[in-house]
């Protein structure tokens, strides 16, 4: 739809405020990264529908929220591209990294920390300037990063199967500062922190199982069980939606790793993102999207792409 020829014909007609009030508003879209085909895929999140083709660089890998940007990083071809998401339109492509893997969003909306497994640093960037701001080695194979909600303590994975997860002191956002490293019961794969940072949960990449540690005090408080590895998490409040791709099945936790719902996904859904009451997971090996409730309840899986690894939730035009 041109919305500037509707808005002028709006002006002539009869319109219910509700209708242009959502108009205004945008519209609430997954970004999937269409692996193979050199673009991002944006779906309406409400009717499942393609809303539209963003082109990018080759091998978009990983896609993450921050604030008003989404951050696309290309693993194969050690580059990034900011995306920005009211217009999704390209913003910012930086090149000259090893190979980045995943983005954390600094709670300000500007700053983004993004890992790099080939160099095994944590790179922070300013998104809205589209310029490396710092690097910081932080061990081999950082993978999976995770920013606490106060924006002080980044976790990194290091690795896919990993002995180590990393502890980086961010307070001083442009200054990361590796602080330690911990050896979780299992070999992690993901990390993620609570929206309350009461807790941080790692997931494994050679179990049926998760840790939860409390953020204070760093204690294992409790070792869920889960379904096949590797998992992937995300959170709304206190609930963990988990994804094991190779069950095809996403479970509901509670805050204290208590199983509430468990859904059926298409196999190969690994990565699993939520906002906006949606919950996202894209599957690497079908192409497909699945698009579900804050209850984690199923609402529809469609196919969007030869393959897709990952997806945000953002609003757009």
């Amino acid at each position: 739809m041109d919305r500037r020829a509707f808005l002028v014909g709006a002006a002539s007609l009869c319109v219910a405020p509700q209708a242009l009030a959502r108009l205004s508003a945008g519209v609430e879209v997954a970004l999937v990264t269409a692996d193979l085909e050199s673009r991002l895929v944006a779906v309406n999140l409400r009717t499942g529908r393609i809303h539209r083709f963003v082109p990018t660089l080759a091998k978009p890998r990983s896609i993450e929220t921050v604030g008003s940007s989404a951050v696309v990083a290309h693993s194969e071809i050690g580059a990034v591209t900011v995306v920005r998401n009211e217009t999704l339109s390209i913003e910012h492509v930086l090149r000259g990294f090893g190979e980045p893997r995943y983005t954390a969003g600094h709670p300000d909306g500007r700053h983004a920390f993004v890992s790099d497994a080939r160099r095994g640093e944590v790179i922070v960037l300013d998104v809205i300037e589209g310029r490396v701001l710092a690097r910081a080695a932080v061990g081999a194979l950082a993978r999976h990063i995770t920013i606490d909600p106060s924006g002080r303590t980044l976790w990194v994975a290091l690795g896919r199967k990993a002995e180590h997860v990393a502890i980086v002191d961010v307070a001083q956002t442009a200054k990361p500062r590796l602080v330690g490293r911990f050896r979780p019961p299992f070999l992690a794969h993901d990390v993620n922190w609570s929206p309350a940072g009461k807790h941080a949960w790692v997931s494994s990449g050679d179990r049926n199982e998760l840790a939860i540690y409390s953020a204070r005090s760093g204690k294992l408080l409790a070792r869920p069980s889960a379904d096949e590895p590797p998992q992937h998490i995300t959170f709304r409040g206190e609930h963990a939606y988990v994804a094991s791709g190779e069950s095809g099945t996403l479970r509901v936790h509670a805050a204290d790793g208590r199983a509430i719902r468990m859904a059926k996904v298409p196999e190969e859904s690994y990565n699993v993102q939520q906002a906006h009451g949606w919950v996202v997971t894209p599957g690497l090996g079908t192409g497909t999207l699945c698009i579900l409730d804050a209850r984690g309840r199923v609402l529809r899986s469609n196919k969007i792409a030869r393959s897709s690894h990952d997806a945000c939730i953002v609003v757009a035009r």
